[in-house]
């Protein structure tokens, strides 16, 4: 996606903070858009605040300070239309063993749709994102890991929600399966799906985002493209952008 200055924003962070004590920070003040159909990646090391900035997002923390606004709604104040806005699918997710493929995209779809109708169109495009064919039809338990993580995020990404955050989408997955799900975010982005992602592999970002926001000691120091970060910081790669940001705190 190019950036449109104009483009309509699915979320703005503003002044978004967490206290856990007085005077200690987990995050503090930060401020970003995602425009629609744009991938963007919020990077950072272990303890940075970037968790915690996307669990006040997803309403599972409330913030301390300022808000974001969700597709029209606050997390402050109309939490639970947040939650209808989007879908978060952490690092840790799993899926029920004993159950199908079919069976489990027909049973999340049973807690995102509205009526039957619905149901059925849901599962539909959660079995065509998932790309896995008849395996749909085996119990999750015979699934490699990169295949459970196709089905979870096809499991979040049927209902179209106008925001979709993902943390680590592809952690310990081989080469073929990484690349594949890249492909799929990217296809949806395309398809004007708007996503916030969280990853410690620089590589995917690079090859992922439209932009990328570098967070350190719960600040967000720095917000722009792969391409105009790695011109600022006249590196070859994103890596050395994010240590030398970092490194500067």
């Amino acid at each position: 996606m190019s950036a449109d200055a104009n483009a309509v924003n699915v979320l703005e962070v503003r002044g978004l903070s967490k206290q856990y004590k007085k005077g200690v920070y987990a995050s503090q003040g930060v401020t970003f858009d995602v425009r629609k159909g744009e991938i963007f990646a919020l990077i950072g090391p272990n303890g940075a605040g970037k968790t915690t900035t996307i669990r006040m997002i997803s309403t599972l923390l409330k913030a301390t300070e300022g808000d974001a606004i969700v597709d029209g709604h606050s997390i402050l104040t109309e939490p639970e239309k947040v939650r209808r806005a989007i879908t978060y699918l952490p690092d840790e997710a799993g899926a029920y063993k004993t159950m199908t493929g079919n069976a489990y995209l027909e049973f999340m779809a049973g807690i995102y749709a509205d009526n039957s109708t619905q149901l059925k169109e849901f599962v539909q495009r959660g079995a065509e994102i998932s790309e896995l064919g008849d395996r749909l039809k085996d119990k999750i338990g015979s699934y490699s890991r990169g295949m459970i993580r196709k089905l979870l995020l096809a499991r979040a990404m049927m209902p179209r929600p106008a925001l979709a955050i993902l943390d680590e989408p592809t952690s310990g997955l081989d080469i073929i399966n990484a690349l594949d799900i890249r492909r799929m975010i990217k296809k949806l982005a395309a398809d004007g799906m708007s996503f916030l992602l969280s990853s410690h592999n620089m590589l995917e970002i690079e090859y992922v985002s439209d932009r990328v926001g570098i967070i350190a000691k719960g600040h967000l120091l720095e917000v722009g493209t792969a391409e105009e970060l790695k011109e600022k910081y006249g590196t070859k790669n994103l890596e050395e952008v994010f240590e030398k940001v970092v490194l500067s705190r």
